[in-house]
């Protein structure tokens, strides 16, 4: 198997893991009275499922995301390309005294 294709499910999977602790912390603190609604409504696991389906792709594909911009080049470029800091010198003036009408 490919590494890259293999980082992808690595991170899909972690993504996934993420959601499911996401949704159950959701579901444990209460909010937004989530709890009861999904105990006391027939689709209640049906919405939890799908909850837990979207938040488990978006957070699969935030880690898929920041692993692949990681792997910058440290050769120059964007990836790795260092900034060298030097001082400006700056003069300053002495402000003018305004005149009031």
């Amino acid at each position: 198997m490919p590494r890259l294709v293999r980082l992808y499910i690595t991170q899909c999977v972690s993504g996934f893991a993420l959601s499911s602790l996401f949704t159950g912390l959701l579901l444990w603190q209460n909010v937004a009275n989530l709890q009861h609604l999904v105990s006391h409504s027939e689709a209640g696991l049906l919405a939890v499922s799908l909850l837990w389906l979207f938040n488990g792709l978006v957070f699969g594909s935030v880690q898929f995301a920041i692993s692949i911009m990681r792997m910058g080049e440290d050769e120059g470029g964007s990836g790795g390309a260092r900034l060298q800091l030097r001082p400006i010198p700056v003069r300053a003036e002495k402000p003018r005294k305004r005149r009031l009408l």
